[in-house]
């Protein structure tokens, strides 16, 4: 579970971390996403090559390694000098990254082989990723208010030592007792399709060059298409990409992603709408989201238990309509002053993320083997991951661009100060620290204006995201699998 921890630690601090590094580094509105989006980027591109060689040359093995880098690695971020460095080291930190994810669910999947022993066990996996998030708020706020900004990056460190010492004790080493040879060409393909694809879809919300962009996306999808052709040749695939014709297979692969798009892209507002326009600092904003924390942690638990008198099919449903009414609720109720309905908007859309992302993993390494576990693990992870891109990507583009927009600079300024204040939210507070009091009050008001209408438009389409999730759930989680030819 250290691992898991870590990384939803990682991703949570770097959230509540935005406001000063904006203000230390000065990033444009393209850096701070890539700041955010480098990281993922890189881990979902390398998911399922690494789930595939951790198979062959052992999980345990392969998440001593990555933990190593990803500590080391940690330390280099911590004192970034420049926005370009700090991109450069959250890419280092996805490479490694990408070793520790598929290692811990496969791990579980050959540990807990009796399907309610493996589903508490999901569950409690799941469940560090809430608890990861909650902590990283608290440690990370106390970090910001006491020292500088890189300090949240040095919390791998005291995670990882420990398992780098017991690791090698306590868990089993377990692998593919059959594996194929490397294939280093689908390793290569399985790169060029989800990088570009995700880089395109960057490009595309933040209004980048078409012709760019559709370059990007051509690139991706043809690199997916030799991809799974060469999966569907081979003796001994990479990954078996006939599992996606298993309609409950698919829809579990389906509801990771759209679920962390939603929890991602209401962190990325909320975490900047709490410090930055209601004021708080960031240890009483994370504190703010401990509640919604708490309670996804408890929904994950549940359902374990509720799945043996409901389909698993009918409560991942219900969990995304929940999550759809947490989007709902800050439509309606959030405000530039009160803290409550964002509180309890968090906390509604927790519980349904909680119980969908619990049961849509067991639903994903269930359907496979103990053997094929890393890389059906990997599937998984780099649905997690793709869905953080694409909730910073879509739904932060969407709140960027709209704030930008929306945004009347008072009159007096500049043009490069009102460029750098339309930018992000965090810029036009660095612009309004430098202007006089009254000219500063006028700027810091049309901004947090302007930031709430893009979350009015934000959590609009992030309900109905949830609401098109839980129909394509219903429909792909109850069908039959195919007859086998």
């Amino acid at each position: 579970m250290l691992p898991v921890l870590l990384v939803s630690v990682d991703n949570t601090v770097l959230a509540f971390a935005l406001p000063e590094i904006s203000a230390a580094l000065r990033p444009s509105g393209a850096q701070q996403l890539w700041i955010i989006d480098i990281y993922p980027l890189i881990l979902a591109g390398l998911l399922v090559s690494m789930g595939s060689f951790g198979d062959r040359i052992g999980r345990r093995r392969l998440l001593l390694i990555g933990a190593t880098g990803f500590a080391a690695v940690s330390v280099i971020a911590a004192y970034a000098p420049s926005a370009e460095a700090l991109i450069a080291s959250r890419a280092a930190l996805g490479f490694f990254g990408a070793m520790l994810m598929p290692s811990t669910l496969s791990l579980l999947r050959n540990i807990f082989l009796d399907t309610e022993q493996r589903r508490l066990a999901i569950a409690v996996w799941a469940s560090c990723f809430a608890a990861g998030a909650a902590l990283g708020p608290i440690v990370g706020g106390f970090l910001l208010e006491h020292a500088w900004w890189g300090s949240v990056f040095l919390l791998a460190v005291p995670v990882l030592i420990p398992l780098l010492v017991l690791g090698p004790v306590f868990v089993p080493e377990s692998r593919d007792p059959t594996p194929g040879r490397i294939d280093v060409v689908s390793i290569a393909l399985s790169m060029l399709a989800l990088a570009p694809l995700v880089f395109a879809i960057k490009n595309l919300a933040n209004g980048e060059s078409v012709v760019v962009t559709a370059a990007f996306a051509v690139v991706g999808v043809v690199s997916l298409v030799l991809f799974v052709r060469r999966q569907l040749r081979r003796p001994d695939p990479m990954l078996d990409v006939r599992l996606f014709r298993v309609p409950t297979f698919s829809g579990a692969v389906l509801v990771n992603l759209l679920s962390v798009v939603s929890l991602v892209g209401f962190l990325f507002f909320v975490s900047q709408h709490l410090q930055l326009v209601i004021g708080q600092s960031p240890m009483q904003a994370g504190l703010s989201l401990v509640p919604g924390l708490g309670v996804m942690v408890v929904a994950g638990l549940a359902v374990v238990m509720l799945v043996r008198w409901v389909r698993p099919s009918t409560v991942i449903v219900s969990a995304l309509l929940l999550s759809a009414l947490g989007y709902a609720l800050v439509l309606m109720l959030a405000s530039p002053t009160a803290v409550a309905p964002i509180v309890v908007a968090f906390a509604v859309l927790g519980a349904g993320i909680g119980a969908a992302e619990t049961l849509s993993n067991d639903l994903i390494v269930s359907s496979v083997p103990p053997e094929k576990a890393g890389a059906a693990s990997a599937v998984s992870e780099t649905a997690y991951e793709m869905g953080a891109v694409l909730g910073t990507a879509v739904l932060g583009s969407i709140l960027t661009a709209s704030y930008g927009a929306d945004l009347r600079v008072p009159a007096g300024l500049d043009q490069e100060a009102a460029a750098a204040a339309r930018e992000t939210l965090g810029g036009a507070h660095a612009v309004a620290d430098a202007l006089p009091a009254e000219q500063a009050a006028a700027l810091l008001g049309a901004a947090g204006e302007a930031f709430d209408s893009g979350v009015t438009i934000t959590s609009g389409i992030g309900m109905m995201l949830m609401v098109i999730s839980a129909l394509l759930a219903a429909r792909m989680l109850t069908m039959r699998a195919p007859a086998s030819r």
